[in-house]
């Protein structure tokens, strides 16, 4: 079934219209829609199980939705891949190869170098420049897997900064790392998206989707909200994303739980635990 007709111009980064998405019978997005505009720093909240990794996929090409449209910085998804730097959440990689951290970072420039190219000078000061950003660069010729997994989160959007993308798709850029991590991840996402770039991130926590991203997108198998950021904070909207795993605990301060235990996509499942610090 065909979507409503898509105009896209050249303002939004990403354009979705009716999108409905599905694997074999399951759906697992259906009809969104939504803009993001350039310089966006876009969390996306969902269960596990809520579709927001397919709704990365989606905009990267590397799945096709079964009806509705899908606009990447003004043309069909896959159109502009050297402008879009993809950071799946888990990375097929064998931590045993012996590749150094500047090498995974110079990945990043293989879309643009193309086949039989050598990367230049400017690829390197690239490399080099993105390492700094991510407080990598001392560690630049060890091995990849020696690195904790912190480090290894720190090297891996290295390599989509090298990339010099317009567009950021990031599965939970900073799930299981340390608090210093994650704000220094965040600090670097922040000042991506000041400078025009537009990052859309997958994220659990809560608390860092309300401090620290621009806008939200609640996902639970459709777009139940796409505003603020402090949407991730408004407790109907909350209890109709994760359904029946919203507990609101009495007391001063009234605390959020929300069990994720029954909802189950790529991501690492179980219990997981946020507070709203009363807001």
């Amino acid at each position: 079934m065909a979507g409503p007709a898509l105009t896209v111009t050249d303002g939004p980064s990403v354009a979705m219209v009716g999108v409905t998405a599905a694997y074999g019978r399951r759906t697992a997005l259906s009809d969104v829609s939504l803009t993001v505009a350039p310089g966006s720093l876009l969390a996306v909240i969902g269960p596990n199980g809520a579709g927001k990794s397919t709704f990365l996929k989606l905009i990267a090409g590397l799945m096709r939705p079964t009806s509705g449209q899908v606009a990447v910085l003004g043309g069909p998804p896959g159109s502009a891949a050297k402008s879009v730097a993809y950071l799946p959440q888990a990375e097929a990689v064998d931590w045993e190869f012996p590749v150094t951290v500047r090498e995974v970072v110079m990945m990043g420039r293989y879309a643009r170098l193309g086949f039989w190219h050598q990367p230049g000078r400017e690829d390197r000061e690239r490399v080099e420049a993105a390492l700094e950003t991510v407080g990598m660069a001392a560690a630049s010729a060890r091995q990849i897997g020696a690195l904790s997994g912190g480090q290894r989160r720190r090297v891996f959007l290295a390599r989509a900064i090298a990339a010099d993308p317009e567009l950021y798709l990031l599965d939970e850029p900073v799930t299981g790392v340390d608090a210093r991590t994650q704000e220094d991840l965040m600090d670097v996402l922040e000042a991506e998206a000041r400078s025009g770039k537009t990052v859309i991130a997958t994220t659990h926590d809560l608390i860092c989707a309300a401090q620290r991203f621009h806008q939200a997108a609640l996902l639970n198998g459709r777009l139940v909200a796409h505003g603020s950021a402090e949407l991730v904070l408004d407790r109907r909207l909350l209890a109709e994303t994760y359904g029946g795993h919203v507990l609101v605990l009495p007391g001063d301060g009234e605390g959020l739980i929300i069990d994720d235990a029954h909802h189950h996509d790529d991501a690492p499942h179980g219990e997981r635990h946020y507070h709203d610090g009363g807001r």
